[in-house]
């Protein structure tokens, strides 16, 4: 009922629509999606779309990055604007502000803001204001070299096991990393410890990676020998270093592509697409490393994308205001610049 809705809604707006569609989304969305990807992807396609509807199928921040790179012909909707993301709420703006305001007005040193685009669009702001860009899991290793050339140290917020991983491909020493105390708003940490740090790092965490264990892994050696192990960067730094690879969900994609019929590959990251991966490669033995749904992804349903389709140009788009839109555009355009 709701599929035949949307394909012809579909039908209806032809090329003045397109339904985009984050990798962590159910098959029965990703179905109808005209665009799939991970959010670097999406947000490179954005203003290349012809399309004045832009329906974002994902969570809200993903809409809201969308609506700051948008054409000013263009508007951006989401079929359930409740769909948010826990870590992104982790690091609000203005304890983001506190935070680096403090740090730079007692020690006097260049502090780069470098945020991961699972983030409020005033996050952004706080980065595009401050010299600073975003990342995505699939760009953090290059954004974040860019970074550390542009001043003195880095504040990479709100995830901090990308932060580490990340660090760790970089060669940077852990003596020169600091996980901040952002307790107190934001006013317990020492700031003068930070002095000698090149990486100040927040404590946030993706809840759907933080779950997976090093005794899976373990478990999964034992009963899969010579099986492979992929798992996301927001995994714990443990998991990532016995993994046999780590990175993006286009990277994970490509791995499971690549990899031989008859191979055994054990993914951790968000089920929707373990499970896709294992529909769509069927000569090749897929198993999630475990189960792990994001409840705010499955927000997005078959009905609520086509009661939107139905009620398109009386809905409400998503849309920042100019003072948080020009310097949040400013550091997602760093970002796309720099990865060019």
């Amino acid at each position: 009922m709701y599929s035949d809705i949307i394909t012809e809604q579909k039908k209806k707006y032809g090329k003045k629509l397109a339904i985009l569609g984050h990798h962590y989304q159910s098959d029965e969305i990703i179905r109808h999606t005209d665009l799939k990807g991970d959010s670097l992807e999406l947000a490179r396609q954005i203003e290349k779309l012809e399309a004045q509807y832009i329906v974002f199928c994902g969570v809200h921040f993903m809409a809201e990055s969308a609506a700051i790179v948008r054409r000013d012909d263009q508007k951006v909707y989401i079929p359930d604007a409740s769909a948010g993301c826990v870590m992104a709420n982790m690091a609000p703006a203005w304890l983001v502000d506190n935070v680096l305001t403090r740090i730079l007005e007692e020690t006097g040193r260049k502090i780069i803001p470098l945020a991961y685009v699972n983030t409020p669009a005033a996050v952004k702001t706080v980065c595009g204001k401050h010299g600073g860009s975003v990342c995505t899991s699939a760009n953090a290793e290059k954004m974040l070299s860019w970074a550390l050339e542009q001043g003195d140290a880095v504040l990479f917020l709100p995830d901090r096991n990308l932060a580490l991983n990340t660090a760790d491909k970089l060669g940077i020493p852990a003596e020169k990393r600091m996980i901040l105390d952002i307790r107190g708003k934001g006013l317990q940490f020492d700031v003068q410890a930070t002095k000698d740090k090149q990486l100040l790092i927040w404590p946030g965490l993706c809840a759907i990676h933080q779950r997976f264990k090093l005794a899976q892994i373990e478990q999964f050696r034992a009963d899969y020998p010579g099986c492979r192990i992929v798992v996301h960067p927001e995994c714990p730094p443990e998991l990532v270093r016995a993994a046999d690879g780590s990175g993006s969900t286009s990277y994970l994609i490509k791995y499971v592509d690549e990899a031989p019929a008859g191979t055994t590959i054990v993914i951790g990251t968000e089920t929707n697409l373990v499970n896709r991966l294992k529909n769509i490669y069927p000569a090749k033995n897929i198993i999630p490393l475990g189960i792990s749904v994001c409840s705010n992804m499955a927000k997005i349903t078959e009905e609520n994308l086509a009661n939107l389709l139905v009620n398109l140009e009386a809905t409400p788009y998503e849309d920042v205001s100019d003072a948080i839109r020009k310097p949040a555009k400013i550091a997602l355009e760093r970002m796309l610049e720099v990865c060019s």
